[in-house]
């Protein structure tokens, strides 16, 4: 297994940030506490607990589709700060 060292540079590699020594540090100790209530989690009678993905039953809340009138070209393209031939113009982004 590795060490949390390793975990917290291998994450903030992965997410593209610097650490600090002193922020790899903390989060050094916040993970060791994260980890820490993970097994005391484990310790929860849980015997006929219904697995479940929320604590609530959830209800799908949309409304129907209806056929409405839309925009035109003319009226999607008033504001736009570039346009051409009837669309938007952007600028090229090329990595």
């Amino acid at each position: 297994m590795k060490s949390a060292g390793l975990d917290i540079k291998y994450v903030a590699h992965l997410a593209r940030i610097e650490l600090t020594p002193e922020e790899e540090s903390l989060l050094g100790l916040q993970l060791a506490d994260i980890l820490a209530y993970v097994e005391k989690l484990k310790e929860a009678e849980i015997r006929g607990v219904e697995p479940t993905a929320h604590p609530f039953p959830m209800v799908n809340v949309t409304r129907p589709d209806e056929v409405a009138r839309s925009l035109t070209s003319e009226e999607a393209l008033a504001n736009a700060p570039a346009q051409a031939n009837g669309l938007f113009r952007v600028p090229k982004i090329v990595e």
